[in-house]
């Protein structure tokens, strides 16, 4: 009989409000726990299950109002809730500093119970930098920061950046684990059916971006660079699928400048614009471990970068990176891209190269499950 070293134990999954990289990172993680004979719950957000379908897994879903910003009542609020959530939890696993931040407070309330002491162990996985604020603000969250990589037994960093990060801030042990994005569904479409779609004219070439339209992402930069083409006829199309707080704004300055840019919102087709796409851009101003990058290499569409947090150590050669906010070196690099065939075979190549490296999500999924069992001890009875 195959080995189940998490039969019976109760795991919980903690997430924020997630519309990406955080809720698709879980969902990958939950049919592995299942096969190591976990019974898995997942605390979080409703719309994350509406949108990542936990509960299609065999995990029990339960509604627990984490946000991603500062608001104090309101995470009062979940405090009392995730406390509820996690009675009878062996192992609880928080993704993101507001959902740890949470789980932390959560686990301090006495009653529970775990493998040793009055709570289960925490394991909190770290996605995402401190992006928000100055001065004060700042200050608060790095304060925040700091209590809540504490609080928990174990740290996961996506990036080495995340980890050094946390050690400083007082983590008792840290580990970097990157988060790898679940296959793409084959494209459904083809090149000319896509590129039609967008009204592209033959030998137009055509620059994807996918992610969310937010701060972090850097799209102010690219629009800087696609400055450099307003006005040529022969200019590339910029297709940037994401929605997010940013999209009035990007979609004004677009208009009033001009750009070769078009906003497609929300999209499930993205192995198809990355089939049809000459290039992928991936503009953030940090990024831990990516879903864009690890799609756009294992589609063989060539990549240009900035070199933001674990970008480099997970794309390696296989795209081109250039510094952070600079839109010049940006649009440098993207037009040695379109403009050198040789240039971007190679890169394509590369990428594909330094995509086989990496493990499938299953295989990331059982590293994770042996860690909970590293921190749970012996394996309960009946685990075979």
């Amino acid at each position: 009989m195959a080995e189940r070293p998490l039969a019976g134990r109760r795991v919980v999954e903690v997430l924020a409000t997630s519309a990406g990289g955080v809720g698709t990172h879980v969902r990958a993680l939950l049919p592995v726990l299942r096969e190591a004979g976990a019974d898995v719950g997942v605390c979080g957000a409703p719309a994350t299950e509406e949108l990542f379908g936990f509960t299609a897994t065999g995990a029990d879903f339960t509604p627990v109002g984490i946000s991603t910003g500062l608001a104090p009542a309101a995470d009062a609020r979940a405090v009392l809730q995730l406390r509820r959530a996690l009675a009878g939890a062996d192992l609880v696993h928080a993704h993101g500093l507001r959902a740890g931040l949470v789980a932390a407070a959560a686990l301090r309330v006495p009653g529970g119970r775990g493998r040793s002491g009055p709570r289960p162990p925490l394991v909190l996985t770290l996605h995402n930098a401190l992006q928000e604020g100055g001065g004060r603000l700042r200050g608060a969250l790095q304060a925040l920061e700091r209590l809540t990589v504490r609080g928990a037994d174990l740290v996961l960093a996506v990036s080495s950046d995340l980890a050094a990060n946390a050690r400083r801030a007082g983590a008792p042990d840290v580990r970097v684990a990157p988060a790898l994005a679940p296959p793409l569904a084959p494209a459904q479409r083809g090149r000319a059916e896509v590129r039609a779609e967008l009204g592209l004219p033959d030998g137009r070439p055509l620059v994807v971006a996918v992610g969310r339209l937010h701060p972090q992402k850097g799209y102010d930069v690219l629009l800087d660079a696609v400055s450099r083409w307003s006005g040529r006829e022969s200019a590339p199309l910029f297709a940037v699928a994401g929605d997010g707080p940013l999209q009035d704004e990007l979609a004004a300055r677009i208009a009033a400048e001009r750009l070769p840019v078009v906003l497609l919102g929300r999209r499930s087709d993205v192995a198809d614009l990355l089939g049809a796409a000459d290039v992928c851009v991936l503009p953030s101003r940090w990024e831990g471990s990516p879903f864009t990058a690890q799609e756009a290499l294992r589609a063989g569409t060539p990549l240009v970068s900035t070199r933001a947090g674990g970008i480099p150590e997970l794309v390696g050669e296989g795209a081109v990176l250039v510094p952070v906010g600079d839109a010049a070196a940006l649009a440098d690099a993207l037009e040695h891209v379109l403009t050198d065939p040789a240039h971007a075979a190679a890169l394509a190549e590369a990428g594909r190269r330094q995509a086989s490296q990496w493990p499938d999500d299953a295989g990331a999924g059982r590293r994770v499950a042996a860690v909970y069992r590293e921190l749970l001890g012996a394996p309960a009875a009946g685990s075979r």
